[in-house]
């Protein structure tokens, strides 16, 4: 189908009535950062913080997600680009209901997440640093992939034989080989407190 044949639709229940009857904004926290950094961890210990004070929220994990919408995608340049432009349009789909998003992928490439900030708008996108030494990320391996990549089974291994561009000016830099998952995950809601994006009153 042709996209001049396309008409986009305006919704009767508008994204501000969602945030005023969830009692806070939504917003995207992008999680990215090398393998075993702790991503995902930081990520769900958050959502579960705002979850308790009655927050409405989801996850978009790296893993789950490759399970189902992108199953068809590999881990070539071209298909990890594909993957985080779907990531972010879905996350945007996600923020406009009203929800606090947390992403949790790799997205090692600089300008794919400036990709997923344009299209998901840089008032809604909030980079999350998830930053941990290499040898910290290796060591912990909870995957045993680098192991694999060492050995030679995994190609193009983010942080081994493939880059990892680190943010350049994220809004937020949690590093878990300096503390512990339940104080970065408390780094994450102040943030989002101090920024009025979640009301003091719930904290």
């Amino acid at each position: 189908m042709a996209t001049e044949n396309l008409h986009f639709h305006e919704h009767r229940v508008a994204r501000e009535l969602k945030e005023k009857r969830n009692q806070h904004k939504s917003r995207v926290l992008w999680f990215t950062g090398l393998s075993g950094s702790g991503k995902s961890t930081v990520a769900n210990a958050t959502e579960k913080l705002l979850h308790d004070m009655g927050l409405q929220t989801y996850i978009l994990d790296g893993d789950n997600v490759r399970m189902g919408l992108n199953k068809d995608l590999g881990f070539s340049p071209a298909d990890r680009t594909e993957n985080i432009r779907r990531i972010a349009e879905v996350a945007n789909l996600f923020a406009d209901s009203g929800s606090i998003v947390l992403t949790a992928f790799i997205s090692p490439y600089r300008e794919d997440r400036d990709s997923a900030r344009k299209t998901i708008s840089t008032e809604d996108f909030i980079e999350v640093f998830v930053s941990a030494d290499l040898s910290i990320c290796e060591a912990r391996d909870p995957k045993g992939l680098y192991k694999k990549a060492r050995a030679g089974e995994i190609k193009g291994f983010t942080g081994i034989d493939a880059p990892y561009e680190e943010p350049v000016n994220p809004e937020l830099v949690v590093e878990t080989d300096k503390h512990n998952i339940e104080t970065c995950a408390q780094i994450v809601v102040d943030y989002l407190v101090e920024e009025g994006i979640i009301s003091k009153t719930l904290v």
